[in-house]
């Protein structure tokens, strides 16, 4: 059996939207990031789930780092507990998808399903 492991989900025809066996995790579902990224004149902006907006990044591979920083966090606050403990239920040993880019191998990988996969899948991470 392999590891479960994040997949890109996408749209190019003649490929699987979501590979089989895959579980999407991305917005509107329950899985998805409450930390969501836009862009005005400012340059990238990160909606927070209180309504609050930050900007001021670099670019936008720096405010994805952040929004996925932040989500790490936030799972775990207890406010999250049930969405947590609904998440090691559903999504251990799955392969989870999402629209982000997959990372080249030893490359981070900067997508709130990548924390998914590790609160899902770790022995230690259940038992915190």
């Amino acid at each position: 059996m392999t590891a479960p492991r994040r997949v890109q989900r996408t749209r190019k025809a003649g490929q699987p939207g979501i590979p089989d066996g895959a579980r999407y995790v991305g917005r509107p579902t329950r899985w998805g990031n409450p930390f969501r990224i836009s862009h005005d004149r400012r340059g990238p902006v990160v909606h927070c789930p209180d309504g609050s907006e930050l900007f001021g990044f670099a670019d936008d591979a720096n405010a994805r780092d952040w929004a996925v920083a932040e989500f790490r966090v936030w799972i775990r606050e207890p406010e999250q507990a049930d969405l947590l403990a609904a998440a090691r239920r559903a999504l251990a040993g799955r392969d989870l998808a999402c629209w982000c880019a997959v990372p080249a191998e030893g490359e981070p990988d900067h997508c709130h399903a990548a924390v998914l996969l590790q609160i899902s899948n770790s022995p230690a991470e259940a038992s915190s």
